[in-house]
């Protein structure tokens, strides 16, 4: 759907309302043009008649002569109306005199004006008074207006009206232009920092601007910034404290199955070693037996082990996050068995960090790589991941401390569909990030394959309140 800005819209309605003024204007002065020549028609010819009635009254009282009745000199010289004629019938019908005043014009008009007009007031309308002295009837009278000089001044009247008209709408719309520039220059203020919310500057807050209703927009606006910062910084917090939770209660079943199940199992393979030699010398039959449990403890304690990993491994704390990620790509390539290669690489010091960073780091890269795993069907997968100090995101605001992670595979995917309805797993590192005040982004590879791109900014993490803690 195509869209117009406000200030064109209000400049076009401007210039219609105007345009229809004008048509109106116009309207209304042809009008008075028909209206006026009209009148001159009536009033030149009851002056006539008037005159007229006058000469035969005078030749009644013999103070002129018959001869010169009907005499339109008085008319003519009186009269200062041109383009009218003036005929004097007898009754039967003959005419005896005519006269016209004026009548020519040299001043052109479009013949489609001359069309609407004819149509619209149809001039040239005759006017007909009866000459008549002590009621006896002498003639009539006729004057008939010449309908080239009603057309000439109409156009006449209409021209001046168009050229004074369009000059001072054309004045009016651009005193309108600067005024609607000044007047909407608000708006543009607001949409600019509604779009700067829009791309997560939540601390953006407009100016107060002079005219009223612009003001309450702008109020409304920041009230409504404030609200969803506040709402914001509290999910984060929340989802933090929610993934720090999970953590602490894997932390805790970690040691528990490590310690308790781990030393059990660890106890019950060596007496199934012990039943085994047993039986060898004094109970063949159970060596079977004993060797089938031993299998059974072994497998039960790979699958624990494994348990652990997923969970929490436990060298992360010793170790740190460094050797962590590189253990556990090393162990994906064991159990990849050549499928999958896959290769990681960092930068700057990462061990360092907060526990909340360091944990969902990690638990960032290890689901990314178990979808890359069932999903991808990729022959290789890159890990790079990297610390920066002083980083400055073109547009962004200036960052001080910030981790970028970048996840890229091979695979088959040609397209980000999947991106508007995520799996569980990618809905795990998305909550992950937002916990983290961060942000995600997915991107496909060229030819194929799917990158994540990840920016964790680490000044948003309050350290002294996620101090890593100490195992007893």
């Amino acid at each position: 759907m195509k869209t117009i800005s406000l200030k064109l819209f209000l400049m076009i309605l401007i210039i219609l309302i105007a345009t229809l003024c004008l048509l109106s204007t116009a309207v209304f002065v042809l009008y008075q043009a028909d209206r006026l020549s009209k009148q001159e028609t009536t009033v030149s010819a009851k002056s006539i008649d008037q005159q007229l009635e006058m000469q035969r009254f005078r030749i009644s009282k013999g103070i002129e002569r018959p001869e010169r009745f009907p005499d339109f000199d008085l008319w003519k010289e009186s009269e200062n109306s041109s383009g009218l004629c003036a005929r004097f019938a007898r009754l039967d019908e003959h005419i005896v005199k005519s006269v016209c005043r004026g009548g020519m014009t040299s001043e052109p008009w479009p013949s489609w004006f001359e069309n609407i007009y004819r149509w619209s007031f149809q001039p040239g309308q005759e006017v007909v008074r009866q000459v008549t002295q002590d009621r006896q009837a002498y003639g009539t009278v006729t004057v008939s207006p010449s309908v080239e000089m009603e057309l000439a001044r109409a156009w006449h009247d209409v021209k001046k009206l168009m050229g004074l008209s369009a000059l001072t709408v054309v004045s009016l719309c651009i005193l309108l232009f600067f005024a609607l520039d000044w007047a909407l220059h608000p708006a543009r203020l607001i949409v600019t920092g509604l779009e700067k919310m829009a791309h997560g500057e939540l601390s953006t807050r407009l100016s107060d601007f002079k005219i009223s209703e612009w003001q309450r927009t702008g109020q409304a606006t920041n009230h409504l910034a404030e609200s969803l910062e506040k709402t914001l910084s509290e999910r984060k917090e929340l989802a933090l404290k929610l993934v720090n939770a999970q953590e602490e209660e894997r932390r805790y079943i970690t040691r528990e199955l490590h310690d308790e199940v781990g030393q059990s199992l660890a106890g019950l393979a060596a007496v199934a070693t012990s039943i085994t030699q047993t039986a060898e010398n004094e109970c063949p039959k159970l060596v079977s037996e004993g060797k089938m449990s031993g299998r059974i403890t072994a497998h039960m304690m790979e699958l624990l082990r494994s348990m652990l990993l997923r969970l929490r491994p436990v060298d992360f704390d010793a170790l740190g996050l460094t050797e962590s990620l590189k253990s556990m790509v090393a162990g994906w390539n064991a159990r990849s068995n050549g499928k999958i290669g896959y290769a990681i690489d960092i930068k700057g010091d990462i061990d360092h960090l907060p526990d909340p960073i360091l944990v969902n780091v990690y638990r960032i890269i290890q689901e990314c790589l178990t979808n890359i795993s069932k999903h991808s069907d990729a022959s290789q997968a890159t890990i790079e991941i990297e610390r920066i100090t002083n980083f400055q995101d073109q547009g962004l605001n200036q960052q001080d401390d910030c981790i970028t992670l970048i996840i890229k595979d091979n695979g088959i995917v040609n397209d980000l569909g999947f991106s508007d309805k995520p799996g569980i797993g990618l809905l795990g590192v998305h909550e992950r990030v937002a916990a983290l005040g961060g942000s995600l982004t997915l991107q496909t590879c060229d030819p194929s394959g799917l990158a994540v791109h990840t920016h964790i900014p680490l000044q948003h993490i309050d350290i002294k309140n996620h101090v890593k803690p100490t195992n007893n």
